[in-house]
C-alpha cells in the first residue's frame, strides 16, 4: 500500500495547479492542459500508432507547466476515436485540432506541433502546408520520411539511439554550430540506449522539448519536468504485490506434477516455429484492426499445439477454477487497467475494439492455459516459466519478420507482452500456485491479455 500511495502522490503532483479539461473536435476526443489564465503559444501533441493521448502526458504536463496551452488527442482509430486512420485524414484531423486549440482563450496565435512516430510524420507534413506552425518537434521520425526544406529549420528531431541521424539531415545547421544568432536552425538530439515509447518518458526528451520551444518562442522561463514513469511503475508494483495476500484468500489446491524435460522442450519450442511457418500461407484480412486477425490465429494455433501435445503426454489441465480465473482478470483489469488508462494508454475498448477483443479471446485463453500448464500453474522453476514465455515472444517476432510490412506492428506488441507478464502474469502466477489450477490461471490471464492487446491495436490500416 505504501508503494501505491507514494506512486499516486508523485504521479499526481505535476497536475497540481493545472487546468485539465476535455475537448471534442468533431468526433475527435482531446484533452487541454494549461495553467489557468495562461496567455501564450499553443502546442498540439500527436501520438504514434497503437497509442493514445495518455502516452503524451509526460510531455504535455511538462509543457503545460512551462506556460504553454497544450492539447493532446486520440487520433483516428485509436483510443476513444473509432475512425479509420488513413494518412490524409490524419493530417486533416491534426489541422482541425490545431484550429480548435488556437481558438482557446489565451492562445496568442503561435502554434507548435509535437509528434511521435506516425504523429511526427503527420506533424512534419502538416507544418509544410500550415503557415500557423512556428515549430515542430519530431520524436522517432520514421527514417523514410523526407523532411521538407521549409520545415527543417524549425524542427527539433529526437532519436532513440546515438548516431541515428539520417543522411537527409546531414546538411543541417545545428544550434551548437550556428555562427549567426539570427539563423533559425534545426536541431538533432540522440538519446543513447533509449528506444520505442520510452523516448516519451526520458528526462532528456522532456528537457530538450521544453528548452527548444522556449528558445523558438523567446520564453526564458524554466520549470521542472514531469517525469512520471517511475511513479507509475511504483503504483503497478504495489498492485502486483497486493495480489499475493488476496490470492491467499482462495481455496488451496494441490501442486501440479512437472512436465518431463523432453516433453517440456518439445512443447515449448515446436509451436514457436510451427505456428508462424504454418500461418505464413494463410491470408488474414477479416478484422478492422492492424494485424488483429493474424494475431488471433497465431495465439489460437500456438496454444492449441501445446495443449494437444499435453493431451498426448497425459498432462492436459483439468477444466476447473472458473471463478478464481475470472477474479484474476477482474482484479488486474480494475486496478492495473485504471492506472494505465489514466497515465499511460487508453484502456476502455471502443466500438470495433470489442469485436477485436472477442476475436482474440479464444486464442489468448488457449495460449495462457498452455503457459500455465507448462509452468505447473506458476510453481515451475523460474527458467521454465520464462522459457515458455520467451517462446511465445520469439514466435511473434518470427511472424513479424516473415510477414513483412503487413505484420511489422507485431514488434510493437512485444514490449506490451513483457509488461503483461511482469504485472498481470505475476498476479496470475500467485493465483495458480494457490489453487493448483492451470485452467484458473490461464483463463484469467487470457481474458486480461485479449483486453490488453485489443485496446493496443489501432482500428483500420495506416494507408496513404
Amino acid at each position: 500500500m505504501l508503494s501505491i500511495g507514494l506512486g499516486l502522490f508523485l504521479v499526481e503532483r505535476p497536475r497540481a495547479g493545472l487546468e485539465i479539461m476535455p475537448l471534442m473536435v468533431g468526433d475527435t476526443p482531446a484533452t487541454i492542459m494549461r495553467v489557468p489564465q495562461t496567455v501564450g503559444p499553443v502546442v498540439v501533441l500527436a501520438h504514434g500508432v497503437g497509442m493514445t493521448r495518455q502516452a503524451m502526458q509526460p510531455l504535455q504536463l511538462t509543457l503545460a507547466r512551462a506556460g504553454y496551452i497544450t492539447v493532446s488527442y486520440d487520433a483516428l482509430g485509436h483510443g476513444r476515436n473509432s475512425g479509420v486512420p488513413r494518412l490524409q485524414e490524419l493530417r486533416a484531423e491534426l489541422a482541425a485540432v490545431s484550429t480548435a486549440a488556437l481558438a482557446q482563450p489565451g492562445a496568442d496565435g503561435r502554434l507548435a506541433l509535437l509528434g511521435y512516430r506516425l504523429g511526427a510524420e503527420v506533424a512534419v507534413h502538416q507544418a509544410e502546408v500550415d503557415d500557423r506552425v512556428a515549430a515542430v518537434i519530431a520524436l522517432s521520425l520514421p527514417s523514410d520520411v523526407e523532411v521538407p526544406s521549409g520545415v527543417s529549420d524549425n524542427l527539433l528531431l529526437v532519436n532513440g539511439f546515438q548516431g541515428d541521424v539520417w543522411p537527409l539531415l546531414s546538411g543541417w545547421i545545428t544550434d551548437e554550430t550556428a555562427a549567426d544568432d539570427d539563423v533559425i536552425s534545426g536541431r538533432v538530439v540522440s538519446v543513447p540506449l533509449m528506444a520505442g515509447a520510452g523516448l516519451l518518458y526520458t528526462p532528456v526528451t522532456l528537457r530538450e522539448t521544453r528548452d527548444w520551444l522556449n528558445t523558438r518562442f523567446g520564453r526564458p522561463y524554466r520549470n521542472g519536468i514531469a517525469s512520471i514513469a517511475a511513479p507509475v511503475l511504483l503504483i503497478v508494483l504495489g498492485i502486483v504485490v497486493l495480489g499475493l495476500p488476496l490470492a491467499d484468500l482462495l481455496p488451496a489446491g494441490r501442486v501440479l506434477p512437472e512436465v518431463p524435460s523432453g516433453a517440456f522442450w518439445s512443447l515449448a519450442l515446436a509451436p514457436m516455429i510451427l505456428t508462424p511457418l504454418t500461418l505464413f500461407w494463410v491470408e488474414t484480412s477479416l478484422l478492422s484492426a492492424v494485424a488483429a486477425d493474424y494475431l488471433a490465429l497465431h495465439l489460437a494455433l500456438f496454444g492449441a499445439l501445446v495443449l494437444v501435445g499435453l493431451t498426448v503426454e497425459g498432462d492436459m489441465p483439468q477444466l476447473r477454477g472458473v471463478w478464481p480465473g475470472l477474479a484474476v482478470a477482474g482484479y488486474g483489469l480494475l486496478t492495473i487497467g485504471i492506472v494505465l488508462d489514466r497515465y499511460v494508454t487508453g484502456f476502455l475498448p471502443q466500438g470495433g475494439h470489442w469485436l477485436v477483443m472477442a476475436a482474440l479471446l479464444p486464442g489468448a485463453v488457449l495460449t495462457m492455459v498452455a503457459d500455465a500448464a507448462l509452468s505447473q500453474a506458476g510453481r515451475a522453476r523460474a527458467w521454465r516459466r520464462w522459457a515458455v514465455r520467451l517462446a511465445l515472444l520469439a514466435s511473434l517476432a518470427i511472424a513479424a519478420v516473415l510477414g513483412g510490412e503487413e505484420l511489422f506492428f507485431l514488434f510493437a506488441l512485444l514490449p506490451v507482452m513483457v509488461f503483461f507478464y511482469l504485472s498481470f502474469g505475476v498476479v496470475g502466477g500467485w493465483v495458480g500456485r494457490r489453487t493448483g489450477s492451470a485452467f484458473a490461471m490461464g483463463l484469467g490471464l487470457g481474458v486480461a491479455l485479449a483486453w490488453l492487446l485489443a485496446v493496443r491495436l489501432p482500428l483500420g490500416s495506416i494507408l496513404p
